[in-house]
């Protein structure tokens, strides 16, 4: 029987401090029962000598210390998991948010999941199919790969998470695929568009999304992707399914770890994040990946919002030197109207090369691809030089080069939100496009795949 203690002395923000307690650990559930019966959950943080620091989920408002009682119960924050959690809602703390009832869970997990041996990983090599050109060919998604997506105020990636949940799936394989979806820190208004478009398209039947609204307490901001991770890691690992996980926007996750360390009066790092979000984030993203022996695995897709559109802030920073890649999107493309507006140059996945090729997608999927960076750069370059020189200065080839960089954005990169491609038309559609540059300047791809793959799709 856990004992309760009647011995709240302070509460500053989300964060209560109980004395004279024993045998409490770190990270341990509380419950805080207020005068009026009412229960608050909330989390042990610290402990010093017989003094425990509790942050609150729900926040301290409203709380009379001298009349409320803490029980700590003995075990971390957990999830009760089950398959049938697919095409269900949950809010952030995993609690059911559709009025379908409770889950009958198969198991309670610990939300901050086990560590994977790095000795049983497996190489992520499989092709993920998005249904999205600069995505499949030129940036592609491998099972088990960790890929950001880096976007900006203003630009549309809840529209472009959208179309990856509804379209993502893995080629030439019978096992069962499923998305994970955790919203965080988002607006009812985006919360109700991912909601309407999942149950409108039929993504819901195979998702298990996770919403925690904006106007919900810091501390579930924290949880969620946890919570969202740990069922993936359930579905991957002990029901053999493909899982994909889409976090959507771990800014905020990093604003509210923020706003607990400015609370716990921590010593604040670079732009007053805490000197622990390196490592904090490298738990969660390092929750990816495949592991030998079993047939399931996790792949994630978050997502982030660059404060000032600044690469070097520290949440893109850091979170480049954990993940493998990131996808940009571009306010200079999207005011083109471009859809989706990604921008492939600085974009880069740096496991494309292991998830493609013959049996996989096709054996000319990584000739054309880096055929395809070299003209577009090439293009932009062109452009770029009669803005400052005029079209006059521009040689024969390179009027061709701003040609083919025009078309590529028009035809290529803006396939909109509703175009679901396999990589066979994607493949097609970019030998399409080099054909608008003379043979010669083909210098990536091999004479015999020209023949083959220009003649017959001539």
């Amino acid at each position: 029987m856990r004992k309760e203690y009647r011995t709240i002395k302070e509460a500053v923000g989300p964060l209560m401090l109980v004395e004279k307690v024993t045998d409490v650990k770190f990270d341990e559930l509380v419950h805080i029962q207020l005068q009026d019966g009412q229960i608050r959950q909330g989390q042990v943080l610290e402990i010093e000598e017989d003094k425990a620091l509790v942050q609150l989920f729900e926040g301290t408002s409203g709380i009379n210390l001298r009349d409320s009682k803490a029980k700590f119960l003995g075990h971390p924050l957990t999830l009760g998991v089950s398959e049938d959690m697919i095409g269900r809602v949950f809010d952030g703390l995993g609690r059911p948010k559709d009025q379908n009832g409770p889950i009958l869970a198969d198991k309670q997990l610990d939300i901050n999941g086990e560590p994977i041996n790095p000795m049983a990983r497996d190489y992520p090599d499989e092709f993920i199919q998005t249904g999205i050109s600069s995505i499949d060919h030129l940036n592609t998604l491998v099972r088990g790969q960790k890929l950001p997506i880096f976007s900006a105020s203003g630009l549309p990636h809840k529209e472009l998470a959208s179309q990856i949940a509804r379209q993502a799936t893995v080629l030439n394989d019978d096992e069962k695929f499923a998305v994970v979806f955790a919203a965080i820190g988002i607006t009812f208004e985006e919360a109700e568009y991912f909601m309407d478009d999942f149950k409108e398209t039929g993504a819901i039947n195979r998702s298990v999304m996770f919403v925690n609204l904006a106007n919900d307490p810091a501390i579930e901001r924290i949880a969620t992707p946890k919570m969202a991770l740990t069922t993936a890691e359930y579905l991957a690992y002990e029901k053999g399914m493909h899982v994909l996980v889409i976090m959507t926007d771990l800014t905020n996750y990093c604003e509210a770890l923020r706003e607990v360390s400015a609370a716990r009066r921590e010593v604040p790092g670079r732009r007053g994040y805490p000197g622990y979000l390196y490592t904090n984030l490298a738990t969660l993203y390092e929750r990816a990946g495949r592991i030998r022996g079993l047939p399931g695995s996790v792949t994630q897709l978050p997502i982030l919002t660059m404060p000032e559109e600044d690469k070097t802030h520290p949440i893109p920073d850091l979170t480049g030197y954990i993940t493998e890649g990131q996808i940009i999107l571009s306010r200079e493309l999207y005011n083109s109207g471009i859809q989706p507006p990604i921008d492939v140059l600085p974009s880069l996945s740096r496991l494309k090369d292991k998830g493609t090729g013959e049996g996989k997608t096709r054996k000319d999927h990584a000739a054309t691809m880096n055929q395809l960076f070299s003209a577009y750069a090439q293009g932009k370059q062109a452009k770029e030089l009669a803005v400052v020189l005029g079209d006059s200065a521009l040689s024969e080839v390179d009027r061709i080069y701003a040609k083919f960089s025009d078309a590529f954005e028009k035809e290529y990169v803006n396939q909109g939100f509703d175009t679901n491609r396999s990589i066979e038309e994607t493949l097609d559609l970019g030998w399409k496009l080099l054909k608008i540059l003379p043979r010669t300047e083909l210098k990536r791809i091999k004479d015999e795949m020209l023949d083959e793959y220009l003649v017959e799709r001539g």
